[in-house]
């Protein structure tokens, strides 16, 4: 049965948000009752593809490194750095147990970029005439499709090819292994997995050993693989993330399931020409990516501005152009600049999936009401058989 609510859960949906000369943030509607505040609402969130909010056990972990235990974790005369030492550690064991690796093998890093730089760059330099490199995305940050990398991480052994993946999507959110995967490096990232921003890891196989140079030198901090003081809270919260990951991610899979469906269900039920992109099946419930046609993506967004989602890959938002994940999946480009991906995580709820669901299905009628394509569509007109002209 799908899991109702948890009552642990920190309260999600609008808030309102206090607007004067200090920086602004969050606070219940309750308390807003100062005449001379200004208030207004706080847009929903549906975006954890590009990042995810930080669990509230994650912060309680972290926030006495923050605070009291401050020491350099690679200072070795002294109680302050022990404490560091043995947090990290403690931290690189919680990752490691998510993944089925030996802690041995974890390397922290400012995140999945700098994991990929790592394991990417080297493996190239090594690459010969006769050997080649794999490097896949688990799950796709866009659409959502899950790769094969069991499969792949086999035939990648079979001919002694080293296997990389990009996890960041993936881990805490789908079981991985990485010895019955045969994966030799995986990069993790803190902040898609309600951890804090600026911290991951590169999982880097130690038998048979990949080797790999440091893309800096320094301290030689890390097994010489990522020189630089590692920092104590930030790795604290991603080994705190990880565990929390690993105790909830059945109950997570299940919630996000049933949100996932409730929203595609109600959407597709009440419009006429929407498209799921992505394969149906072989696909992770919390990235839900469709196209509306007839719909700029772009304007959908902005009717929608009390609810925060993406038109795709926040790594790429600076680009006008359509997703290169959909034009290379054979998506048109039409139907490509009208995609807008709804993100469902932990703390999503069943109401905040049923606000985004109106006021999507009153945008959409709303914009193709206002659109001559949609007119020319109803009128019985084939757009295909169309001949434009360019002025």
């Amino acid at each position: 049965a799908a899991p109702g609510p948890r009552s642990e859960a920190p309260a999600r949906g609008l808030r309102l948000r206090v607007v004067d000369n200090a920086p602004q943030s969050a606070v219940p509607s309750d308390t807003a009752t100062a005449p001379d505040v200004e208030s207004v609402l706080r847009p929903l969130y549906m975006d954890v593809q590009a990042t995810t909010p930080l669990d509230p056990r994650v912060l309680d972990a972290m926030l006495p490194y923050l605070v009291n235990y401050y020491g350099n974790p690679h200072s070795r005369t002294h109680a302050y750095g022990w404490e560091s030492e043995a947090a990290m550690e403690r931290a690189r064991q919680q990752v490691a147990s998510l993944i089925g690796a030996d802690p041995r093998e974890i390397i922290f890093t400012s995140g999945a970029t700098e994991s990929n730089n790592i394991a990417v760059k080297e493996l190239e330099a090594a690459i010969q005439p006769d050997t080649s490199l794999v490097s896949v995305m688990t799950v796709n940050n866009e659409i959502g499709v899950k790769q094969p990398i069991a499969e792949i991480g086999q035939i990648c052994s079979s001919r002694r090819v080293y296997f990389h993946t990009d996890a960041a999507q993936a881990v805490g959110k789908i079981p991985l292994d990485v010895n019955d995967m045969k994966i030799d490096l995986m990069s993790i990232s803190g902040h898609k997995i309600y951890g804090p921003k600026g911290v991951g890891a590169i999982y880097i196989r130690r038998r048979p050993r990949v080797r790999v140079e440091a893309l800096q030198s320094g301290g030689g901090q890390e097994r010489g693989m990522r020189s630089g003081t590692v920092p104590t809270p930030l790795v604290v919260g991603l080994g705190a993330a990880c565990e929390v990951a690993q105790q909830e991610m059945e109950y997570d899979h299940k919630w996000i399931s049933k949100l996932a469906e409730r929203l595609t269900k109600k959407i597709m039920n009440s419009l006429p020409d929407v498209v799921m992109n992505g394969d149906p099946e072989h696909h992770y419930p919390g990235c839900i990516n469709l196209s509306f046609a007839y719909v700029e993506g772009e304007s959908l967004l902005m009717a929608l501005k009390d609810v925060a989602l993406s038109s795709g890959s926040a790594c790429t938002s600076a680009s006008l152009e359509p997703s290169y994940v959909l034009r290379a999946i054979g998506t048109d480009e039409d139907l490509a600049h009208s995609s807008i991906r709804f993100g469902i995580g932990r703390f999503t709820t069943e109401e905040e999936v049923d606000y985004t669901v109106e006021k999507c299905i009153h945008h959409v009628k709303r914009l193709r009401e206002m659109s001559p394509l949609w007119e020319m569509v109803q009128d019985g007109i084939d757009l295909k058989s169309i001949k434009w002209t360019q002025h």
